[in-house]
């Protein structure tokens, strides 16, 4: 693809089901500004389509998403800190916008889904990943904090597998994931595709008005997302980490090749 092509792929809805589709392949579809804006249009008209009874997310490509783009995070150290708030805000307002997705929302998931993608994760209803996809809250080893995505992922993992993952930015296999919850199912990858597609079919056998009011129901339950002033919580502390000392040196021995001053010469990686 090239600087000009869409980040992000939206499909006319066949038979109810709306196809969204990170398209950064050759970044390993990270997030930056674009993905996060284009994304965030294409999940608010699913949600107003009349035509839309389930959206599917899915990417090109060998992975669903590394995370985030680190050219783009390593910039915001230029930006003021009233415009690192508007951008940290930008990725919690994308999340929420899945989050609160009428529709039902169906997740595809290959190879690496790291950092920001387990929030897309943990946002949607169902995630289906296949057997050799790998997982990883990795912010902490850039010295940055997976924030915007916390209450997606606390809520999803319980508050003591977070502790761990959050900490420790450990790879999760695919086996793992799937005992911990952030996975609904697995599947053979070239049996990806099938299991998807019966799951949408399957999502399309009930009422759409009952189907969003247990999305209504369950999100009134408790639910650390649902806080009043959550996403200005998460935003406030991301905006602030990564433009710190700690945070800028991530970044920068992360885009170097080196290694970030707090980890010992010859650690493990």
């Amino acid at each position: 693809m090239s600087d000009n092509d869409p980040t992000v792929l939206v499909d006319t809805p066949h038979q109810g089901l709306r196809r969204i589709r990170l398209n950064r392949a050759n970044k390993r579809n990270a997030f930056n500004a674009s993905i996060i804006g284009e994304l965030s249009t294409a999940i608010e008209a699913a949600a107003q389509d009349n035509d839309v009874r389930a959206v599917l997310l899915a990417a090109e490509g060998k992975h669903f998403s590394a995370g985030a783009d680190l050219e783009w995070m390593q910039s915001t150290a230029a930006m003021t800190a009233e415009e690192n708030r508007q951008d940290a805000l930008a990725l919690a307002h994308l999340m929420r916008l899945l989050d609160e997705c009428p529709k039902p929302t169906l997740t595809r998931v290959q190879g690496a889904a790291f950092g920001g993608a387990l929030g897309l994760i943990c946002c949607s209803d169902i995630a289906i990943a296949a057997t050799d996809a790998r997982f990883c809250l990795s912010e902490v080893r850039l010295g940055l904090v997976p924030a915007t995505i916390g209450p997606y992922v606390v809520r999803t993992l319980g508050q003591r597998q977070a502790r761990r993952y959050m900490l420790s930015a450990e790879l999760i296999e695919a086996e793992q994931a799937h005992s911990l919850g952030l996975i609904h199912e697995l599947a053979a990858p070239g049996a990806l595709d099938e299991r998807v597609e019966a799951m949408a079919a399957q999502l399309m056998q009930a009422g759409p008005e009952a189907q969003a009011e247990c999305k209504h129901l369950v999100r009134r339950l408790h639910d650390p997302a649902a806080d009043d002033g959550v996403d200005e919580f998460t935003a406030s502390i991301i905006a602030r980490v990564r433009t710190d000392t700690e945070g800028q040196e991530g970044l920068r021995a992360f885009m170097q090749k080196e290694t970030p001053a707090w980890r010992k010469a010859g650690a493990h990686e």
